[in-house]
């Protein structure tokens, strides 16, 4: 194997426990919950709701959730769709003669959030602690505050722009986008929080919370009603899997785009990525066009599982080498058609490992910064914008409609090996997800890279006509890729974010943690 040097952070190992994801306090707040005796479901809820105040840009309560776990001492992967539906009285037909997309920062883009009620089964079915301890630590930091990190203050200014009314009063400070180090508070999720706490899933669904939501959303011409919040529901699922370089990928089936990230892997098997120069325009070039198919698949496809009937397609063998043909080496394709014209890559990840080795991997997001923009107007609670995930397109499976799930683009990933759990971990970055979990685990298999240099490693991403590469690559390499026909971009800021934890055959925990983020790993 070839010796690649990456500088970058060092791995963290520890034996009893460990968390990783994209704030300390998050990160912390899981290791005490491990300490005091929780699991890594208590430590997961609590690290990911805490992360909703430590960066509201990108989850909160008014959004979904995915997540995979594996029970302990048990080799199953278990799987929980947490995402919310369209309100049951929404009309595609009408939304048409609005415009050709459900647009994003508007009452119509709002889904049910179902995170909560994930959260609220979770901690039922596998926590020890209960909710009310695991809510603890958000409800403390909303009301005693946290201070903003630097990335987060990065995003935050970038996104400000899509609050409006109530939203504008509660996520900046005296009008201004907040800067690093100042402090934000969130009195009104603490009110929330604590609701849930006292009263579980009800607390949210039902009662004043709820309320305040379906008032606040009618008032913006939303069809929004206090039953369509009561019925959410989340749902358990079997996982689906594919295999790469000895290990297998699993991941959440529709409406998740887990199905896009086996296809994409099994596209480059076809080819022999582990003798390419892995920062070179050989491998960035065939996994761009690999991405662009696999991509197209996905939009044509994906959507609420009751109405997705081609997923076994996607996956399937044949379909992997059909397109695989059709990657020239010397040119690039024209781009994957988007399946909306909303883009986004704001998301949350958290993974944790606990002494008895049960592994969680869950992905939590409002969907665009600030998901809709439009907040709750007596609880402050901020509402997603997943509906634009939906297409208006007459016909097609994720086409919106009351009740309907929308094709998501958050995936949790959790590897095996030798049938095993192996390493849980999560690439946050939107549209990206499906790119970056082929691209990490290629990382680890074809180059044997550890978590932690994966993660430092460069990263580049076929998306809306443009191959946004990262500065981590050389310029040579860039115009390598120009003249292969690609439309090389620099992003404005880092493609994505990851975490992994991975378990040794010796026990000892391994993890890593993106340096794109404000984030760590810690274990004790």
């Amino acid at each position: 194997m070839r010796d690649f040097h990456l500088p970058g952070r060092s791995a963290v190992y520890a034996t009893n426990g460990m968390a990783a994801t994209s704030h300390p306090l998050a990160a912390k707040v899981a290791i005490q919950m491990l300490e005091a005796g929780g699991n890594a479901v208590d430590a997961a809820i609590a690290g990911a709701v805490l992360l909703g105040i430590c960066e509201p840009q990108m989850t909160g309560i008014g959004g979904d959730c995915f997540v995979l776990l594996t029970p302990p001492g048990e080799d199953r992967v278990v799987a929980l769709n947490g995402s919310g539906r369209a309100p049951a009285r929404i009309d595609a037909k009408a939304l048409r003669a609005k415009g050709p997309v459900v647009a994003p920062y508007s009452v119509d883009a709002v889904t049910i959030p179902g995170a909560v009620d994930a959260f609220c089964r979770l901690s039922k079915d596998w926590g020890k602690l209960g909710i009310k301890a695991a809510l603890a630590p958000a409800i403390h930091y909303a009301e005693a505050g946290v201070p903003v990190a630097p990335r987060v203050a990065s995003d935050w200014a970038q996104g400000a722009g899509n609050l409006s009314g109530r939203a504008r009063d509660l996520f900046l400070l005296d009008g201004d986008v907040p800067q690093p180090g100042q402090m934000f508070r969130a009195p009104g999720q603490a009110k929330v929080l604590r609701e849930i706490a006292m009263e579980g899933r009800a607390g949210f669904y039902e009662g004043a919370v709820a309320a305040d939501m379906v008032k606040s959303l009618n008032a913006l011409g939303g069809t929004h009603t206090l039953e369509d919040f009561a019925n959410v529901a989340c749902e358990y699922t079997d996982p689906i899997s594919g295999g790469y370089g000895g290990l297998e990928l699993c991941e959440h089936p529709p409406n998740g785009q887990g199905a896009t990230a086996i296809l994409l892997l099994n596209i480059l098997k076809h080819f022999d990525i582990a003798q390419m120069d892995p920062w070179g325009a050989e491998r960035a070039h065939i996994e761009a066009e690999a991405t662009k198919l696999a991509y197209d698949a996905r939009n044509r496809f994906i959507a609420d599982p009751d109405h997705t009937t081609r997923a076994d397609y996607m996956m399937a063998p044949e379909t992997a080498a059909a397109l695989a043909a059709l990657i020239d080496p010397t040119k690039a394709m024209p781009a994957a058609a988007p399946l909306t014209e909303s883009v986004h890559k704001d998301t949350i990840y958290i993974t944790v490992v606990d002494k008895d080795r049960m592994c969680v991997s869950l992905i939590y997001s409002v969907f665009h910064s600030f998901g809709s923009g439009i907040a709750s107007d007596e609880y402050g609670v901020l509402f997603q914008n997943r509906g634009a995930g939906f297409t208006l397109e007459q016909g097609h499976p994720n086409e919106l409609g009351g009740g309907k799930r929308p094709m998501h683009t958050i995936i949790p990933g959790l590897l095996k090996k030798d049938g095993k759990p192996y390493m849980p971990f999560g690439v946050m970055g939107g549209a990206y997800q499906s790119t970056g979990h082929a691209r990490f685990v290629s990382n680890l298999t074809d180059f044997g890279l550890s978590p932690q240099e994966a993660m430092d490693a460069p990263r580049c991403f076929a998306d809306g006509g443009a191959l946004n590469v990262e500065n981590g690559y050389d310029d040579a390499v860039k115009d390598q890729l120009r003249d292969l026909g690609h439309n090389v971009q620099s992003p404005e800021t880092a493609i994505g974010g990851s975490q992994a934890i991975m378990i040794h055959d010796d026990g000892v925990l391994e993890a890593g943690s993106d340096p794109r983020k404000d984030g760590c790993a810690l274990g004790y």
